[in-house]
């Protein structure tokens, strides 16, 4: 993303090389030269603060411009994410972040603590800053050591850390607390950093301080989470117990429905805290790669930071990760258990299918059965009057003067009939079952 730097970088012709030059290409060199370190020349007091960004980064760049147009100084471009720039009684150093932004005041010459500090800054503006505030500490950078005494008064009797830095060319103090003006403050003393180190060290201890807060913003939601998985693993336990006590089908439907409930209550939980809880141990690698950054060496008789910091804020991290891991195993059990809730369901639905199967295969043989025996019936009935037609067609031909026995007649004729009609019957009971079941099927 461009910033003040590129502004500054020079265009290279597209003549100074023969091949395609790729659009990225002067980005992507300018990029490990963005958000220098400051350049810090003896005694001073930094201000820093950190707000949070809430889809208010049109607001914020206005802002920016606002002061920009006080102090008649070049205003960043609407792209930029980055702006440095002395504003003549102090210098800002103004950084955009994916969820937060950095402002930073370099007031050099002033009293440590101080409110002069932030004198030259207008209060209107500071007041209307946009987003909410997460972080705000004054660090002062003197060149003499203070004492016991001086340590006391600057933290106002709050128990210090501190240590040597960079190969003990600094020391650096802080409570890791609130003071009464509502700032946290730092301390470090210059034994021999030049002033490019001085302004690395100064940012990188605003950098530790704005990632271990920002690691600690998902240690409520954490606490908050944990009452209710107790919750959810409790009525997870109640249904693994129903499971095994099922009586019926409706039963079965009942808890598949609860199960399901509850998978969506844990996924809307993991959506809802997946963000944060990742970004609290992106934060958290952050932090401890600032530590290793400052090469610390223990001042005798005090806490140093690592130590203050391993103690106190591993443990939040570790609740965090322990919220996101339960959060995890329960969508695991609870799709579990609804996978073997759902498998006794199926077998429960596939005995139904088979009963059902049995009950229609004894109806279809009741039912042929019965087609069969009123076959047979409609035979000897069809037979009958056929029969009957045939008597009066023999009494004719006897009235007519014809030689004939009707009854042997009749005798004669029942089989061939009765042996007809069967036929025709069954030829057409084939027929119409052909018809019905056509071939292939």
């Amino acid at each position: 993303m461009k910033n003040a730097l590129q502004d500054a970088a020079p265009d290279i012709p597209s003549s100074a090389v023969s091949l395609k030059v790729h659009q990225w290409r002067s980005a992507l060199y300018e990029e490990l030269h963005n958000r220098p370190s400051p350049v810090i020349e003896g005694p001073c007091q930094v201000s820093h603060f950190t707000v949070l960004l809430d889809n208010n980064r049109e607001e914020l760049y206005r802002h920016i411009v606002d002061l920009c147009k006080r102090f008649s100084v070049p205003e960043p471009s609407p792209d930029s994410s980055c702006l440095y720039q002395d504003f003549g009684g102090f210098e800002l150093r103004w950084e955009r972040h994916t969820e937060f932004a950095n402002f930073t005041f370099i007031c050099p010459d002033v009293e440590a603590f101080s409110s002069e500090a932030l004198n030259f800054v207008p209060k209107d503006w500071l007041a209307a800053m946009p987003g909410e505030l997460v972080v705000a500490v004054n660090l002062v950078v003197t060149d003499e050591e203070p004492d016991e005494k001086k340590l006391y008064q600057w933290f106002e009797g709050q128990r210090v850390s501190g240590a040597w830095i960079a190969d003990k060319k600094s020391q650096v103090w802080t409570a890791f607390k609130l003071h009464s003006d509502g700032f946290g403050r730092m301390v470090t003393c210059n034994k021999g950093l030049t002033p490019y180190q001085c302004g690395r060290l100064v940012q990188r201890l605003f950098e530790l301080e704005t990632y271990r807060l920002m690691s600690l913003m998902a240690l409520p939601i954490a606490r908050k989470m944990s009452n209710q998985l107790g919750d959810v693993e409790e009525n997870l336990a109640t249904l693994n117990q129903s499971i095994s006590d099922i009586a019926a089908d409706k039963d079965e439907r009942v808890l598949l429905q609860e199960l399901s409930q509850l998978a969506a209550d844990v996924e809307r939980y993991r959506s809802d805290t997946n963000y944060r809880f990742s970004a609290a141990v992106a934060y958290h690698d952050l932090v401890r790669d600032r530590l290793n950054q400052l090469r610390e060496e223990p001042i005798e008789g005090m806490q140093s930071l690592r130590e203050f910091l391993e103690r106190r804020l591993t443990p939040g991290i570790k609740t965090c990760n322990s919220v996101r891991d339960r959060l995890e195993d329960l969508s695991r059990r609870i799709h579990r258990t609804t996978s073997l809730l759902r498998t006794r369901v199926d077998l429960s639905i596939q005995e139904q299918n088979q009963h059902l199967l049995s009950s229609m295969n004894r109806r279809s043989q009741l039912q042929l059965r019965l087609q069969q025996t009123v076959e047979g019936l409609s035979v000897v009935a069809i037979g009958y009057y056929v029969l009957s037609l045939l008597e009066i067609g023999f009494v004719g031909l006897k009235a007519a003067g014809l030689p004939l026995n009707t009854d042997l007649a009749k005798a004669i004729a029942m089989p061939v009939v009765l042996g007809v009609v069967y036929w025709g019957v069954h030829s057409l009971r084939k027929h119409i079952t052909q018809r019905s079941h056509p071939a292939g099927d």
